[in-house]
């Protein structure tokens, strides 16, 4: 019995070495690109659509201006993706011929350029969807200005805790960090083109 509960023991012991030993760090790079993108294309859409929203009700026009700034998004996030791991790939490949002195070099350990650019796309898309959909079967204004709300906030408070999840962050501190700054982009966009559309600018 005792033997059994010393074995018991071990196990734990060893199972929380390799947690304390597995660098959580190695997850920053696709938990970036896709936590990041997903929040990007969620509050930048959500903003675009409050503040033409807030000078034209139209739901045909906050539709379609929402669908514009996901397309331009995604793009623009995939590109700014690709360019920035692949100068990190270049940069990576210098110091591996450096240090082989010539040889080989291991292709699998280095990121990928397309893999993080099609996760941000990706992402950023998936985000962006979220005011999408919760504007698009809503006719009256004053709902529609409130499901796109409601929907992101639930949203962003997903994406803090999820982000803080993978990343073995407060979960608290994530999710507010994340909640007020979304609040905070879509208050001052609605704001400020409220503000210009009422002088006629």
């Amino acid at each position: 019995m005792e033997s059994h509960n010393m074995t018991n023991s071990s196990n734990l012991d060893m199972e929380k070495d390799q947690e304390k030993a597995f660098d959580y760090s190695k997850r920053a790079q696709w938990l970036r690109a896709a936590v990041l993108g997903a929040n990007d294309g969620l509050v930048s859409t959500a903003s675009l659509m409050m503040g033409v929203g807030a000078v034209k009700q139209d739901v045909k026009t906050m539709i379609l201006s929402g669908f514009a700034g996901l397309v331009a998004g995604a793009c623009s996030m995939a590109i700014g993706e690709f360019v920035s791991v692949y100068s990190q790939y270049d940069i990576e490949v210098a110091q591996m011929k450096r240090e082989s002195g010539g040889g080989e070099i291991e292709k699998e350990k280095l990121p990928s350029p397309m893999q993080a650019a099609a996760a941000s796309a990706l992402a950023f898309s998936l985000g962006a969807i979220v005011p999408l959909l919760a504007a698009a079967f809503v006719k009256d204004y004053h709902w529609r200005i409130g499901a796109i709300v409601a929907s992101v906030t639930l949203a962003l408070v997903m994406f803090g805790w999820l982000g803080a999840v993978l990343g073995k962050a407060p979960v608290v501190k994530s999710s507010g960090r994340v909640l007020i700054g979304g609040w905070l982009a879509m208050g001052v966009t609605y704001g400020l083109t409220k503000l210009i559309g009422s002088h006629g600018l």
